[in-house]
């Protein structure tokens, strides 16, 4: 099974909300499943994006299911809530990468012209707000699940209030949990430095 076979079964068969047959129809026609998830950072690679949004709902489910996790918080969600806010968490992210090449040294000192993204964002609405401006004009979203895409960065922007990170993470709990999950996917899974 593919990560773009994967992804769409986990959707279909946990997402069953009022235009989500309509949001999939969308990220079947747009770059979605080919786009990388960054330009130069984590799943830079075509195909990235639906990769780190599979890791980041298996470490979510992880994260949710452990037992101090249940005992101590009492976090509960819905699989459902879970399928939206992890799989389309960085949504903001379709049709804003451009293959480009840049010209690196190799190890013998040769020019040597490499494949690279560009970011060119023609929707520059923030990142984890276009997200959830996304997802909202095909479905609605509940309040927590608004607030978890919203601030799944956590504290990793410098230009959040940490302040309103705070607050978020107080009120919302599944915005902490999804943050945590991401920096989990992003830092460690999909980090050369940890990859088996």
């Amino acid at each position: 099974m593919t990560n773009k076979e994967r992804f769409i079964e986990i959707y279909k068969s946990n997402i069953k909300r009022e235009g989500a047959d309509k949001l999939l129809d969308y990220l079947e026609k747009s770059d979605f499943f080919a786009a990388p998830a960054s330009a130069r950072f984590h799943s830079s690679y075509e195909g990235g994006l639906v990769d780190h949004s599979l890791n980041v709902y298996d470490c979510l489910v992880g994260y949710l299911s452990t037992e101090r996790v249940k005992a101590e918080y009492g976090f509960e969600y819905s699989a459902e809530s879970i399928a939206i806010v992890s799989l389309l968490h960085d949504l903001c992210k379709v049709g804003v990468y451009k293959k480009g090449f840049r010209n690196v040294k190799d190890e013998s000192g040769a020019w040597k012209r490499v494949d690279t993204f560009e970011y060119d964002d023609q929707l520059p609405y923030g990142h984890g707000e276009k997200s959830v401006y996304i997802i909202s004009g095909y479905m609605k979203l509940t309040r927590e699940e608004a607030f978890a895409i919203r601030y799944h960065m956590g504290y990793s922007s410098e230009r959040e209030d940490p302040r309103n990170v705070s607050a978020a993470f107080e009120m919302f709990p599944l915005a902490f949990a999804l943050s945590v999950a991401d920096s989990e996917a992003t830092y460690f899974l999909e980090s050369e430095r940890y990859k088996r």
